[in-house]
């Protein structure tokens, strides 16, 4: 197979009336659209399109995994969420850790079973269903469609086959078999191969006729702790028992007329407000879109941030995070000047880096509701370890603590680690007289680049003026940092200017330049829907508000689907 992955076709954004999903997966998007025409809700949808992502994307998501969603209810204007990310088991302490060995200079590998959490997600799509669903389906209805996927089986779309090769590599490299349930013969299923899994369709079924106690209590509880305790971790029954998601109030800032709300603490939403409130300093329309004065404001924006969101991120039960301080404007004011346009700034400080399969999708219906929402089992296929016949692995998500006695983030029992996954909605910001209005729903996957990411393909859209698809298809900047070498490194994606990659070398910048093919994933998947073309400033809604405008990220192999 072709390892070059050529990006040459153009692609319209989608445009519909009564409802549209946008997920990575074509198959996937169709089952949260019959959901839809089928009566269900936006966040109906959402969980339908979870269910069949983690039986057509195993490497990035599944039950193994955590989710966090936002719900925009129309007809209150309300934007409310869940967190669905688990704990670490109880007994898991630093004093444990330390008993075995591990230290913060040499914690345990990311696949191992000590890295496991209790996987939030199962209980994210039961309360999602409850909590914002329109109860017109049933939960067994909503996950019918992915039960059927798995059962029948789906030829595996082409990124997804990519990166599922990778994934089963990168376990055998680090000593770990993928189980069976997730392979062919021994084998990652290659592109357009028939695969079926018979064993997830069973656990999903399972789900839908009896909910969260079919995963967290019984046979599929006792799958998980057996595989766990059979390779050295410590997760018990009562772990997995006592799970429950948090219903969550999202954080949110204005930036130029709209609201951008993203999910708290233990999660890196903060990251994405941030950043948006350290660039309102910046004319960045004046700049010009990825020309060296943009993205060099751009990435010191970035690191800026990032150095802040891994000071202070981490389970709020646990530690006292100063929210308000961080969100208020004079902060981001002060931080903006740090910030000289001819010099990369020296000397920043962020803790620790890591990786990311995840994957994101979003939903809008009839009535105007919209649900934002991601799932992810960590680094691809999380631990690599599969429960006895469930047909799904485990994340490895704990490999986001640290071992640093008195960080934020230090392990903890019974604790919730930094998380990097981030749905986020738009609206208008409410007034006294007006419940806020929305404008998208829109996200993008893949670890520290999701706050990156949200920026921004949205500031393509507010100062830019691309539509949704046009917004996805520019070519991004991701800005990571090396532990190993202490440095940041600037990417930058196929179709950024030469000129541009050697003026930011100039400045200081350590930039990688192409960055091409699959090596493309760095920079995330993203999806978008919006209400309106409210980017657009020739027209303002005038003819149809309610007209759905969608995006799907050409990075992946998904597609929006409207009707």
């Amino acid at each position: 197979m072709d390892t070059h992955l050529t990006f040459s076709s153009r692609r319209s954004p989608v445009v519909c009336l009564h409802g549209c999903v946008a997920s990575s997966q074509p198959l996937a998007s169709s089952v949260g659209l019959d959901i839809l025409k089928r009566g269900g809700n936006a966040a109906d949808a959402a969980v339908a399109v979870a269910a069949a992502l983690a039986v057509t994307e195993p490497s990035s998501t599944g039950p193994g995994g955590d989710a966090f969603c936002l719900f925009y209810n129309s007809s209150t204007g309300e934007v409310t969420g869940i967190n669905g990310s688990g704990r670490s088991p109880k007994a898991q302490t630093l004093d444990f850790l330390e008993g075995r060995g591990y230290t913060a200079e040499a914690p345990p590998s990311p696949f191992d079973a000590l890295n496991i959490t209790v996987p939030g997600a199962p209980a994210c799509w039961c309360d999602t269903v409850q909590l914002f669903g329109n109860h017109k389906l049933s939960l067994r209805e909503v996950l019918s469609g992915a039960v059927e996927l798995a059962e029948v089986g789906f030829p595996v779309a082409e990124v997804a086959a990519h990166h599922w090769a990778n994934w089963v590599a990168a376990l055998r490299d680090a000593g770990r078999e993928l189980g069976g349930d997730l392979l062919i013969d021994g084998h990652a299923p290659k592109c357009g191969q028939v695969f079926r899994n018979p064993a997830l369709a069973q656990t999903l079924k399972e789900l839908g006729e009896l909910g969260k106690p079919a995963f967290y209590q019984g046979r599929v509880a006792q799958a998980i702790v057996d595989v766990i305790n059979q390779n050295g971790g410590v997760m018990t029954l009562d772990d997995l028992s006592s799970h429950d998601s948090e219903v969550i109030t999202p954080i949110s800032t204005d930036y130029k007329g709209v609201c951008l709300w993203e999910p708290p603490p233990n999660s890196q939403g903060l990251a994405a407000l941030l950043l948006l409130n350290i660039l309102e300093n910046f004319p960045l329309k004046a700049l010009d879109h990825n020309s060296p004065d943009y993205i060099h404001v751009l990435v010191e924006a970035v690191r800026l941030t990032l150095a802040d969101a891994l000071r202070y991120l981490s389970d709020p039960e646990h530690v006292t995070i100063p929210l308000e301080t961080l969100l208020d404007k004079s902060y981001s004011q002060q931080r903006a000047q740090l910030i000289s346009m001819d010099r990369a700034m020296e000397d920043l400080e962020p803790g620790l880096m890591t990786g990311s399969d995840t994957v994101y999708f979003c939903v809008i219906d009839s009535q105007g509701n919209a649900c934002s929402f991601v799932n992810s089992t960590y680094m691809g296929f999380g631990s690599g370890l599969v429960p006895k016949d469930c047909g799904f692995s485990l994340q490895n998500r704990g490999a986001s603590f640290t071992l640093r006695r008195n960080h934020v983030n230090c392990v903890a029992g019974g604790k919730r680690p930094y998380h990097t996954i981030i749905p986020a909605l738009l609206t208008e910001p409410a007034t006294e007289s007006q419940k806020p209005r929305l404008l998208a729903a829109l996200g993008v996957m893949g670890a520290f680049m999701q706050p990156q990411g949200h920026v921004q393909v949205l500031l393509n859209m507010l100062e830019f003026g691309m539509n949704p698809q046009q917004a996805l298809d520019a070519p991004r900047v991701y800005v990571a940092y090396d532990n190993k070498t202490d440095q940041w490194s600037v990417n930058l994606e196929e179709g950024v200017d030469q000129q541009v990659a050697e003026e930011l070398r100039r400045r200081g910048h350590k930039v990688n330049w192409p960055i091409t093919g699959h090596k493309r994933s760095q920079f995330g998947r993203g999806q978008i829907i919006t209400v309106g073309d409210w980017w657009s400033s020739s027209v303002r809604q005038a003819d149809h508000p309610s007209v759905l405008w969608a995006g799907s990220d050409p990075r992946g192999d998904g597609c929006a689907h409207g009707y």
